[in-house]
């Protein structure tokens, strides 16, 4: 039996999200998915589809209603892979109790303000140019490790060749256990 994914989508969902079907066509084949469209799981109004508007409804509530929602979804251990909010959603998520194997955010936007660490295998991936990277201050004093990949900016999630590598070591996460 496949190991359980849980694909969280950065805000804009499945709006602005062609790059997502590029994760599904690496990963399909080993692992069971259930994706979630984070503004639908944060319930979102379709209506809201500015940046600024749609950053907003994230912060005051989304991201909250989100985590409430994915908790009481999901019960068991999966590994999780989440971009941008949907990696702060699943960072919150998992403080909160959610149930993960792994963690794999990539650009999480707002994991900089948080002041604990959930307890989970994790591979933070940021690009150098973002300016929602945490720092190294912050990875030392909630004792995370982030993989900055130089001369990257924040979507870096939907560049082909992150998309390879990302998928690259999920799929070893599932295939080594055959060895």
């Amino acid at each position: 039996m496949a190991e359980k994914l849980i694909i969280l989508s950065d805000m804009w969902g499945v709006k602005k999200g062609l790059w997502i079907t590029s994760y599904f066509g690496y990963l399909q084949q080993y692992y069971d998915i259930t994706f979630y469209d984070c503004q639908q799981l944060a319930n979102i109004d379709e209506l809201i589809n500015t940046k600024e508007n749609l950053h907003k409804a994230f912060i005051d509530g989304g991201i909250d209603t989100a985590v409430a929602h994915l908790l009481k979804k999901e019960t068991e251990a999966s590994h999780v892979l989440a971009f941008s909010t949907g990696g702060t959603i699943a960072w919150k998520a998992a403080l909160k109790g959610l149930p993960m194997k792994s963690l794999t955010a990539i650009s999480a936007t707002r994991i900089r303000m948080e002041e604990t660490s959930p307890k989970v295998d994790m591979n933070l991936i940021f690009g150098e140019c973002d300016k929602f990277k945490p720092g190294m201050k912050w990875a030392k004093e909630v004792g995370a490790d982030l993989n900055v990949i130089p001369s990257f900016g924040h979507e870096l999630y939907s560049d082909e060749k992150i998309i390879s590598e990302v998928c690259m070591e999920l799929l070893h996460k599932v295939t080594r256990k055959a060895v």
